[in-house]
Order: structure tokens, then sequence, then C-alpha cells
């Protein structure tokens, strides 16, 4: 299968020197892509800034901000089998960004920040996407209610979801564990694990679902 992946962070400048971002490693996006091309799937990565080696066997393409990577996602998601957005993107920006650096002059400093791009919510609306769609949920408290409103809203195939606010699992760590919410099916959790371990986990439950949506069209 052709399979399309998103990792990272997203970089919101704020001036030449400044910006806003996230504590996302993209380790787990990452395990994804080589669990994939593991199994002899066709591995597209649109990768946020990682502190991580160019995986073999992968095609790798680089962005930094939100809107970059919605870009590449619309370009790239064409013809993809299955897309998995596990990308950590900013939800809001800066909404000018300083020509120079911003010098500290006052107590405080008033930012105003704009909503990015919604990459998952247009794979299906703006980007016609008709294969196996794949969210991930990152949060700190009602895990399966967001969760479950994230997949329906978004209009997943499966939701994947992890409470951030845990110790030692999600964010720049090498563990995860993660609950996954379909919309036909009781919602049900993987334990923890290394990321690599849950990786190929996770890739053998969405190749074989999406043989089985493919299947019945």
């Amino acid at each position: 299968m052709k399979i399309l992946i998103t990792a990272g962070p997203t970089r919101e400048p704020l001036d030449p020197v400044r910006y806003l971002t996230n504590r996302s490693s993209g380790k787990m996006g990452y395990a994804l892509a080589q669990a994939a091309c593991a199994e002899g799937h066709e591995v597209t990565l649109i990768s946020g800034p990682v502190s991580l080696p160019v995986l073999e066997g992968v095609q790798r393409i680089s962005v930094e901000t939100a809107r970059q990577m919605f870009e590449a996602v619309q370009r790239e998601i064409v013809g993809k089998d299955v897309a998995i957005f596990s990308a950590a993107v900013a939800d809001y920006r800066p909404a000018l960004i300083a020509d120079q650096k911003i010098k500290k002059t006052g107590e405080t400093l008033t930012l105003i920040l704009e909503k990015t791009e919604d990459i998952l919510g247009s794979a299906r609306s703006v980007f016609g996407f008709t294969g196996y769609l794949v969210g991930f949920a990152a949060e700190t408290e009602k895990l399966l209610t967001h969760a479950q409103e994230k997949m329906r809203r978004k209009g997943c195939d499966l939701l994947i979801a992890n409470d951030v606010s845990q110790p030692g699992i999600g964010f720049d760590s090498g563990e995860n564990e993660v609950t996954l919410c379909l919309p036909d099916a009781a919602p049900f959790s993987l334990p923890r694990q290394a990321k690599t371990a849950l990786a190929r986990e996770l890739i053998a439950f969405i190749s074989q679902q999406a043989v089985l949506k493919n299947s019945t069209r």
C-alpha cells in the first residue's frame, strides 16, 4: 500500500530568532514510518523539524510551519491508500511576524494569534481523500470524550489517543500508551511499550483495517 505519514512538531515564527512550537519529538511518527516500510509499504513521511535521522527506504519531505505541512499533505496525499496524521501541528500562529528581533521593552508583551490550517480536518473535505484516515489526539484530560468527538468531526476511520499528562509516555519519550477509537466499535487500549514496538502493532492493525475498507467499497 501507499502510506502517507506526518510526524513531529511545527514551528510558527514570531520574529527572525523566535518561534512557537511544542514538545513533540517525532519519534512516534518515525517509528510508524519505519514499521510500515519494513512491511513492504511505500511510505512518504512529511516531517516537521526533528532531531532524528532519515529513514532508509522512506521518502521524507521536511517542512517547518503548519502552512508548509498543509501544502505538502495536499500535494502528496493524492493516490495514497492510507494517511496517518501523527504530527503535532500548532493550532495557532502569530498573526504578525516581526521583521527584526523583538526587543524587551515593557513588562508584558501581547501576542495576537490566528488559527492555522486544519490538516486532518481537510483530508476529506478539501483534499478529497477517500482512503483509510488515521488521526492522533494528544490529550491531558477526558481522553475518550475528546478523542471520539475529534474522530467524528474529522471523518477518521481510526483515532489514536494518548494521555500526555502521564509521566514517561507521549511527547519526547521513547514509550507510549494509546487508546484506539473506531466509528463502529468499542475503544480499546494498547499497553505501555516502546514506540517502535507499538508502531509495529499499529501498522499491522491499520493495514488490516484498510484492506477491509477497500474490500467493501
